[in-house]
């Protein structure tokens, strides 16, 4: 399978976990206590199968960015929290750095 594909998967899972992290009320909450256990295994699963084909280093970075971006929407979304205008630019630069690393560096599998 598409490594980028599992990559994607991998980030998903965590966002899920991540956010069942917030709904679990310090693990008082079993639903999405489950979901935090389920989907930070998957995350991890997934990311193990995708270092097989691709460089740690590009992998993590992408990874860990993704991961930030995307709990930081949800949190906007779901969770009614604010970003101000510093948060944007935070989150701007952490995109073009996921874009440098995956379209230009040398670092890249492509």
């Amino acid at each position: 399978m598409n490594p980028y594909a599992l990559l994607g998967a991998a980030i998903l899972s965590e966002l899920l976990a991540t956010t069942s992290l917030k709904l679990s009320e310090g693990f008082s909450n079993p639903l999405p206590s489950v979901g935090v256990v389920v989907g930070y295994g998957a995350a991890f699963y997934l990311l193990a199968l995708v270092l097989e084909e691709l460089p740690v280093g590009l992998v993590y970075a992408t990874w860990a960015a993704l991961g930030i971006v995307g709990i930081a929407a949800v949190g906007v979304v779901a969770f009614g929290e604010t970003v101000d205008l510093a948060g944007l630019a935070g989150i701007a630069c952490i995109v073009l750095g996921v874009v440098l690393l995956n379209v230009v560096s040398g670092m890249s599998a492509h």
